[in-house]
């Protein structure tokens, strides 16, 4: 495949043109099915592994009892916040890199990578440090009551240590834009199994309580930094090159990563206030025994859509290269391919979640303070499942508009999702038709089955439009 453009150009297979040839870029201008299977599986391997570190995390947290639960709940929309906007940076440095790649343009692609670290720092020190300055103010505003001392303890650990997050996110991203998966998947799982082996250390030998299974994520962070680090700027293999020593900041690059690294944090932090008005819905409803029940309920759905995760971040690699290359016919492929894949293992997961739900629950609610939550767990789990399918249609639809860099698209249609559709069908549900904490859950799986198929109809639109006007240019 031998496309030029006024951008600095060349050939992956000759290697006259003076750059590395790698697999992995080999592996971006083949057979887009191929690329999607190779890239995806081992992000799901690694997300599942990554998943399953936190739901380790809330069974030794679970130990400490259901105030426990509740405090590492009342801190986990803000993580997620960080999470979002680490990821969002990541997204849009990634999808950027993507598309200049699919358009041959190596130094430019290189440029961005350099941008998008820079940019990390400034933003993880501009968002965290308020956090960790206000923290016992914000838990106590928001309702932690009696959780706000551990709370508090929690949460400025997690908000201290933050720009490790940031750092991961965006090198584990920026490798994925390569199509360098197996790495980010080495990376993910070694952070991931490193916290489950120091958080019984830390939360009961060395008698830290949830201080502890802060402190280990903190330290497997850092660690995890140390290794991606060493990939990236010591051992130099990677496909992308780092110049720190001439760098200026390019309006261009910068709008470039913004147009979907906000709009892709807002996504996700969107999702972090949904958590927060979920958890006020459901104190309304309930009390902190439900936002206990909430926070067990939600690790596990995180575990059951990891998958997902992983598929999404092939969809964003090959729609920024197919899109970066103008085959529309490739990103409509790698697309539709990756939807039915998702549906597939998504309905295979729902349906071991609703058998298994009694042991799952009874796995993090076995300690004594713990054990009244059980059966509302099962409740949760058996409801919350239907809508895995579903999800597919718009967590992987969201991932194609993030690599063309229509990030706004995909925004849009979560908030209409998140912040519209599940808050309101969760206040129908659970009190117009007095349902209840039953009626919260049954709120989130119609909000977010109805958001879901939005956004894939809105996505088909666009990809037909993309393509007939490619038709009528010829």
């Amino acid at each position: 495949m031998n496309k030029t453009n006024s951008a600095q150009t060349y050939d992956y297979d000759d290697p006259s043109n003076g750059h590395k040839e790698t697999s992995s870029m080999r592996l971006l201008a083949g057979d887009p099915q191929t690329a999607i299977r190779k890239l995806a599986f081992p992000m799901m391997l690694g997300m599942l592994v990554q998943t399953l570190y936190n739901l380790v995390d809330t069974f030794w947290v679970s130990g400490l009892g259901a105030d426990a639960l509740a405090a590492v709940g009342f801190v986990f929309p803000f993580f997620f916040v960080i999470i979002a906007l680490s990821n969002g940076l990541g997204v849009g440095g990634g999808s950027a890199i993507s598309r200049r790649l699919g358009l041959r343009d190596k130094r430019g692609a290189d440029n961005v990578a350099v941008h998008t670290f820079i940019l990390l720092l400034i933003i993880s020190v501009i968002f965290t440090v308020p956090l960790y300055i206000f923290a016992e103010q914000i838990f106590t505003y928001i309702g932690a009551g009696r959780t706000t001392e551990m709370a508090t303890s929690y949460g400025r650990i997690i908000f201290g240590g933050s720009i490790l997050l940031f750092f991961t996110n965006v090198a584990n991203a920026i490798l994925r834009s390569e199509g360098d998966s197996k790495r980010a998947m080495n990376a993910m799982i070694f952070g991931s199994v490193l916290n489950i082996f120091l958080d019984p250390i830390f939360i009961y030998t060395l008698e830290m309580g949830v201080s502890g299974a802060a402190w280990a994520t903190v330290i497997s962070m850092g660690i995890t930094s140390i290794l991606m680090g060493k990939w990236l700027f010591f051992k130099k293999d990677t496909y992308l090159e780092f110049d720190f020593s001439d760098f200026s900041f390019d309006k261009s690059i910068l709008w470039d990563i913004f147009r979907v690294s906000f709009p892709a944090a807002a996504q996700q932090t969107s999702m972090a206030l949904m958590m927060l008005i979920m958890n006020v819905i459901i104190i309304t409803a309930s009390n902190t025994d439900g936002v206990a029940v909430y926070t067990v309920g939600w690790r596990i759905v995180t575990i059951a859509i990891a998958p997902l995760m992983g598929i999404s971040t092939a969809v964003v690699t090959m729609s920024g290269y197919s899109f970066g290359e103008k085959t529309y016919d490739r990103l409509s492929s790698s697309h539709i391919y990756s939807m039915k894949v998702g549906i597939l293992v998504e309905t295979v997961i729902a349906f071991l979640t609703f058998i298994l739900a009694p042991q799952l629950a009874y796995i993090f609610t076995m300690s004594e303070d713990a054990s009244h939550i059980t059966d509302d767990v099962i409740t949760f789990l058996r409801i919350i499942c239907i809508f895995y399918p579903m999800i597919s249609l718009g967590m992987l639809s969201s991932s194609l508009f993030q690599g063309i860099g229509k990030g706004l698209n995909s925004l849009v249609a979560t908030i209409l999702r998140a912040l519209i559709f599940v808050p309101v069908f969760t206040i129908i549900f659970a009190f117009s038709l007095d349902m209840g904490l039953t009626g919260i859950w049954w709120g989130i799986v119609i909000g977010n089955m109805i958001g879901s198929v939005i956004i894939f109809v809105w996505a088909r639109l666009y990809i037909v439009r993309l393509m007939k006007n490619e038709r009528l240019s010829f």
